[in-house]
């Protein structure tokens, strides 16, 4: 394996275990934040859930569709930082109202470790496929 993709991928999984333990830290803090069918502290467990998930795959499985995984994690994640910091959507169906317009530590963390892990999967995502045959050259 290629020096590059080792490195990326190294990024990429430190971020997404950083995100993981950053929100399952947080978590039971959350707890209160509620819906009629969700707290935020679930969701939270659920997002640290799936950057586990992601992070054992981006470096065992490493194939373009548990890099995808991953990069929807990190990217969902990073959106809903960015969202709920600088808008106030209220409560979006079974999901509570997460508004929170301040930075602390834990989420500047959260949103570098899910950037991170953005920036490092794409190219990861977007190489030409490669499977014995070269791609073909224009000539």
């Amino acid at each position: 394996m290629p020096f590059l993709p080792i490195v990326l991928r190294a990024v990429a999984a430190a971020g997404l275990a950083v995100d993981a333990g950053i929100h399952l830290n947080l978590a039971h803090r959350y707890d209160p934040v509620t819906s009629s069918v969700i707290s935020q502290g679930t969701l939270f467990r659920i997002e640290a859930a799936a950057a586990i998930a992601a992070a054992v795959l981006v470096v065992l499985w490493r194939r373009r569709p548990g890099d995808a995984f991953a990069w929807l994690t990190a990217a969902a994640g990073l959106a809903a930082i960015l969202l709920y910091r600088y808008a106030n959507p209220g409560a979006i169906g079974p999901l509570p109202d997460m508004y929170e317009p301040i930075w602390y530590a834990d989420k500047v963390w959260a949103l570098i470790s899910q950037a991170a892990a953005v920036a490092t999967l794409t190219p990861l995502i977007i190489r030409p496929h490669r499977i014995g045959a070269k791609a073909p050259t224009a000539g």
